[in-house]
């Protein structure tokens, strides 16, 4: 996805509207803002990491420590809320978030500020992992409540152990879905579409598609669509309350 067709001139005029001046950050990544930078930095080293010490196999003690597990399985441990943001399953995975995080994550930084910026990523990564673990009970809740000898449970709990959740994919969204609420008529080619698709149309068929595919459930699909939507829902409920509350200074 890249966005144009009067993404600055927008941006700069909000900014006047609430006097706030375009802050233009200077570093050797192109005006990539500070928090944006720092993220991207984490999740490169930590996704290092993860390569090194065998973790991009669901089976291994790295994800049994910090990737999102089932809040019933035996590796479940409150920290991954948080941890699992920075973990990622393969080249592919990252390379698409942290461009994803790069590109609206950046617009927004210079809107926000890094502070606010900071705390909205990091809310939208919890209401995502707070999804995800609502998707577990409605996909395991049967399994739960029913009784089961040693051997199963054995069983049970190494499928729990391997079905967990890794990813900045959820956070990216609820930065996506506030990009789509604050420029909604922002031009933006994605790939395949031939023609240039408004930002708001553009997150909406994301979030459907998601939808859909969460709910249908394909065979083999391992992506984490209801944090994803979690994320999505985290990021516009936080942008669409705060610019109501608060129209002069919110942007």
């Amino acid at each position: 996805m890249c966005g144009e067709n009067g993404f600055e001139e927008q941006l700069i005029e909000k900014n006047k509207l609430n006097s706030m001046a375009y802050n233009q950050y200077g570093n050797s990544f192109e005006r990539t803002t500070p928090v944006v930078l720092n993220l991207i930095i984490a999740n490169v080293v930590v996704f290092i990491a993860q390569y090194l010490f065998g973790g991009m196999t669901p089976d291994n003690s790295v994800n049994d420590l910090f990737a999102l597990h089932h809040y019933g399985s035996d590796e479940f441990k409150i920290h991954q809320i948080i941890t699992h943001m920075f973990m990622h399953g393969g080249i592919a995975h990252i390379i698409f978030n942290m461009f994803g995080l790069w590109m609206f994550g950046t617009m927004i930084e210079r809107i926000w500020g890094p502070k606010r910026f900071l705390i909205f990523y990091v809310v939208c990564g919890i209401g995502a992992a707070l999804a995800q673990m609502g998707s577990y009970y409605f996909e395991y809740g049967a399994y739960d409540k029913m009784p089961m000898s040693l051997e199963v449970l054995n069983i049970y709990q190494e499928r729990l152990r391997v079905g967990c959740t890794v990813g900045a994919s959820g956070a990216i969204m609820g930065i996506l879905a506030a990009f789509g609420y604050l420029f909604p008529n922002t031009e933006m080619m994605i790939f395949p579409i031939p023609l240039p698709v408004k930002a708001k149309w553009a997150v909406l068929g994301i979030i459907a598609i998601d939808l859909f595919s969460g709910i249908a459930g394909r065979a083999g699909d391992n992506v984490a669509h209801f944090a994803h939507l979690g994320g999505a829902v985290t990021g516009f409920l936080i942008v669409f309350f705060q610019n109501k509350m608060n129209k002069k200074t919110f942007y």
